[in-house]
């Protein structure tokens, strides 16, 4: 097998890096030959990926956190939309960083790279939906989650925690409710248009965020929909019963959340709202998202 590999070796707070070595002979001795290209600042696995020469390759793989996974596929997505007639093989991930949202769903955690590549030689291929959103300026892809109100606030919270992993973004709920607000919105699904005065909005392609935060726990990846999960106008000691429950899904029987299912969305707010795709920070409203059916091939668990 000819792999492509993307690799982030500041992940995971640079256990990555040290396992780097590791990693390489863990592919040899399984007889993956492996071009391992390194990342070395923020949208260099977009630039890389975009830049590569995917023929002759048995599949690209993305290694590191939910950020490296964004950036590689965006990266994946514009090489292909430059090169249409260029195949795309298919896609893997092999987690080592901190969060890998979007691994929980496939049974793996931050740090199961070993399980990984053994999925990976078992060689099944399942084909996923991927999320597509555009801004005023801008397209991206993703396969995890984008949000933007109280989500992004803490997102944005959580980085100068980011040394305490996981327990960053509970840090940063706590920190950033004192500035808690609601802000109105107008949100089309599928042509059906509804406007609430809202704390967060949430449009998942998978069920968790942050690693362990069971976001849209009725998310299934291949049934060409998107997860919807708005939290409506909410008083702080609400949000302080809401915010535990979310760690088992149970969020949804609040009478302040709501949830849909949808194919093509459309938000917009009153003043622009930055967004945070895959905990990651970029781009803001007004927002239009798809959902493209099936149209990733990526190596699965059995």
């Amino acid at each position: 097998m000819k792999a492509l590999v993307i690799y982030n070796p500041h992940a995971g707070h640079g256990r990555a890096g040290k396992l780097l070595p590791i990693f390489r002979d863990y592919l040899q001795q399984n007889a993956i030959d492996a071009e391992i290209l390194l990342t070395t600042h923020q949208g260099h696995g977009v630039e890389l990926c975009r830049e590569a020469d995917f023929s002759g390759y048995d599949v690209v793989i993305a290694s590191g956190g939910d950020g490296t996974v964004f950036e590689v596929l965006n990266g994946y997505y514009e090489n292909h939309s430059q090169n249409n007639s260029q195949s795309k093989p298919p896609f893997a991930i092999v987690p080592n960083g901190t969060g890998n949202a979007f691994s929980r769903d496939m049974g793996l955690a931050p740090g199961d790279w070993k399980k990984a590549i053994d999925y990976l030689l078992k060689k099944h291929i399942r084909e996923i939906d991927v999320a597509r959103f555009k801004t005023a300026t801008e397209q991206y892809y993703y396969l995890n989650i984008v949000g933007f109100g109280f989500v992004s606030e803490v997102n944005e919270a959580s980085i100068k925690y980011k040394k305490l992993g996981n327990a960053a973004y509970i840090l940063a709920v706590f920190t950033s409710l004192a500035q808690l607000k609601t802000y109105p919105l107008t949100i089309e699904m599928d042509g059906h248009k509804i406007q609430r005065e809202n704390v967060f909005v949430e449009v998942s392609n998978s069920r968790y965020t942050g690693t362990t935060f069971l976001m849209a726990p009725a998310a299934e990846l291949d049934d060409g929909l998107l997860d919807i999960t708005l939290l409506n106008k909410i008083s702080r000691l609400k949000i302080l019963k809401v915010f535990p429950s979310i760690f088992k899904g149970e969020h949804t029987q609040f009478d302040e959340i709501e949830t849909f299912q949808a194919k093509k969305i459309k938000i917009t707010t009153d003043k622009p709202m930055k967004l945070s795709p895959d905990g990651e920070l970029l781009g803001e409203t007004p927002i239009e998202i798809d959902c493209l059916h099936k149209d990733l091939k990526i190596f699965w668990p059995e």
